[in-house]
């Protein structure tokens, strides 16, 4: 903890957070009400789509798919960012949260990125065009022909990759978690509330789970290398501000 800081159940920078997101689900309710589909404008799109806007990469952390998704966003953030905040300070902690939330964004895009150029390539090989797959690509949109009846799904799944936008503030949850973890290894957190497993464990569990599940699971709609990229940066720049005398 910083000397001068007094410890708080709910310091300034996480406060803040919690507002701003809760403000976003409010206005994306809201605004859905008149016809704009705010998530449409927030969320992040995969470079390639005619709906991607380099803002997106931050205003995603801002955006959730549902009042759950939000509610336990906002809860992990609150229970181990806590911690980190008043450890670190309001400036380092900010500036952690939003690095590790970008740097989530890059990773999950870069994974997004491959996985749609294999299946760009599939699809090349049976006999569509580059043209088309590019207009595939922006609008969302092809050719009808016994070809693309044929690949209908191969044709889906390479328009999902650039159609449905990635929102939510789990990256930079989880660079907060994997942060709680290398400041305090030897805390316990207890699962379900009755299973004490010390912070250090529970990281690299959770960290393990998802990388299986993302190299298993790749039609799921949850982005696991966006999470692994909160924590992949988190460990990245922990790692450089010790190398400089800035953290213990």
């Amino acid at each position: 903890m910083n000397p001068g800081n007094r410890w708080s159940l709910l310091p300034e920078v996480i406060k803040n957070l919690l507002i701003i997101n809760g403000l976003f689900y409010l206005a994306t309710i809201s605004l859905h009400i008149y016809g704009i589909d705010l998530t449409r404008i927030l969320g992040l799109y995969l470079p390639g789509s005619e709906l991607f806007k380099p803002y997106q990469l931050v205003t995603h952390m801002f955006m959730h798919g549902g009042l759950l998704h939000l509610l336990l966003n906002m809860f992990s953030l609150w229970m181990f960012g806590m911690s980190m905040e008043n450890y670190w300070g309001a400036r380092r902690f900010l500036t952690y949260y939003l690095i590790t939330g970008l740097g989530a964004a890059l990773l999950h895009l870069g994974v997004s990125w491959f996985e749609a150029y294999q299946l760009q390539q599939q699809l090349l090989s049976v006999g569509f065009g580059a043209e088309e797959l590019e207009l595939l690509a922006k609008t969302g949109q092809y050719y009808p022909s016994a070809l693309s009846q044929q690949y209908d799904r191969l044709l889906t799944d390479f328009a999902g990759k650039f159609r449905y936008p990635t929102v939510g503030a789990s990256g930079a949850v989880f660079g907060i978690l994997l942060a709680f973890g290398m400041t305090f290894p030897e805390q316990r957190i207890y699962l379900y509330m009755a299973i004490p497993v010390k912070a250090k464990y529970f990281v690299i569990g959770y960290g393990l789970i998802e990388l299986w599940n993302g190299l298993s699971m790749g039609g799921s709609n949850i982005a696991h290398f966006a999470h692994l990229g909160g924590m992949l940066f988190g460990w990245l720049l922990i790692r450089f501000w010790r190398s400089q005398g800035l953290l213990r």
